[in-house]
């Protein structure tokens, strides 16, 4: 779930042995936050870079095109990152257009003060609050909504994080510097019940009860864990088998990280907030980077397109069945070979977008 820089080190990650499979190759094996363009990529990419530092948003032509801006509708940029997508969408609007933007993270609302346009808002928040969040703005309904779910580089690069094993460096994880637990601390409390659960349900890791067996072993010996080094070392010791080039942490750190910031639960409250928030034909437009994120974003989509949950051969006429709230637009965008090229990190990203209908 990264979301892109240029150049920068591609992210180790771990698999097990059956990680040339299907299932396997649709696993994200490292958090992402990336944009680039499907038609003249590297010349997009580059001009992004040298505009926005090193950064790279993702799916950046294709996420915008994907909302049908109207020059004066009202847009919601949920993960405003460095600002990729928004400088997009604000491009596209009219005088009368508007753009609000969130990000929890602080240097994200840091760096959006470099963006001074009047039809332009950053609010310091997680898109979980965005419907309440909006409701203080006098903002009821809107023309489109954007998610770029997880990490970006700029966090991923910047070793005091704590999210990357390349470093050595406090296990820290928050995307909210401000507020919450971090990873060091969890670890500092948990149990090995709870961490191997954490690991095997957010990491999808085979070695989830020895990688939690080790970590607590390692605290109750008094080595408590509160760097990524050390974090990355004992996890390497536990794992057994793991691809050749793959750093056999990746996923115990994807999985602290989504739970630290509670990532699939804020997806799971956010997705039915956008479904409320749309006006008929506006757009929801996801980028999400790991197979727990796209599953959960696909069944939403499909659940309120197809609502016909009634029993099979129950007795109703077709005009009464539930209608459906959201249609899917086109199928599921993946990065083009020259994105992935220019910048590894958006290899795992997929794009779904669906349209409100005037069903309430």
């Amino acid at each position: 779930m990264i979301k892109g820089v240029n150049s920068a080190p591609t992210k180790a990650s771990l698999s097990s042995k059956k990680a040339t499979s299907k299932s396997a190759d649709k696993l994200e094996k490292y958090p992402q936050e990336v944009s680039a363009s499907n038609s003249n990529q590297s010349q997009s990419i580059g001009d992004e870079a040298s505009s926005v530092g090193a950064h790279i948003t993702v799916l950046l032509n294709e996420a915008v095109h994907a909302l049908d801006i109207k020059p004066n509708g009202i847009y919601v940029d949920g993960t405003f990152g460095r600002g990729g997508h928004s400088r997009k969408i604000l491009a596209q609007l009219g005088d009368g257009g508007r753009l609000i933007a969130f990000d929890r993270d602080l240097s994200a609302i840091e760096s959006g003060k470099a963006i001074e346009d009047p039809r332009f808002m950053l609010v310091h928040s997680h898109f979980a609050a965005m419907q309440a969040r909006l409701a203080e703005l006098g903002v009821s309904h809107v023309d489109g909504i954007l998610l770029d779910l997880g990490i970006s580089s700029p966090q991923i690069d910047e070793a005091s994080r704590g999210f990357s094993f390349r470093y050595d460096a406090p296990l820290d994880m928050r995307m909210d510097q401000s507020s919450g637990e971090t990873a060091a601390e969890f670890l500092g409390r948990t149990t090995e019940q709870q961490l191997a659960e954490v690991i095997k349900n957010y990491g999808e890791e085979r070695f989830a009860k020895s990688i939690a067996r080790a970590i607590i072993t390692e605290r109750n010996d008094g080595r408590a864990i509160t760097t990524t080094g050390q974090l990355a070392q004992v996890v390497a010791g536990a794992v057994t088998r793991f691809e050749p080039g793959q750093n056999p942490a990746t996923r115990t750190f994807q999985a602290l990280r989504i739970f630290v910031n509670k990532e699939l639960e804020e997806l799971s409250l956010t997705m039915p907030q956008c479904l409320h928030l749309l006006a008929p034909h506006g757009r929801l437009a996801v980028i999400s980077f790991h197979s727990l994120e796209d599953r959960m974003v696909k069944q939403f989509i499909r659940d309120q397109a197809d609502r016909d949950d009634l029993p099979a051969n129950f007795p109703v006429r077709a005009a009464d069945l539930p209608q459906p709230r959201l249609r899917g637009v086109g199928k599921a965008v993946k990065p083009s070979d020259a994105e992935v090229k220019a910048n590894p990190r958006s290899r795992s990203a997929v794009l779904r977008v669906a349209e409100r209908t005037s069903v309430v």
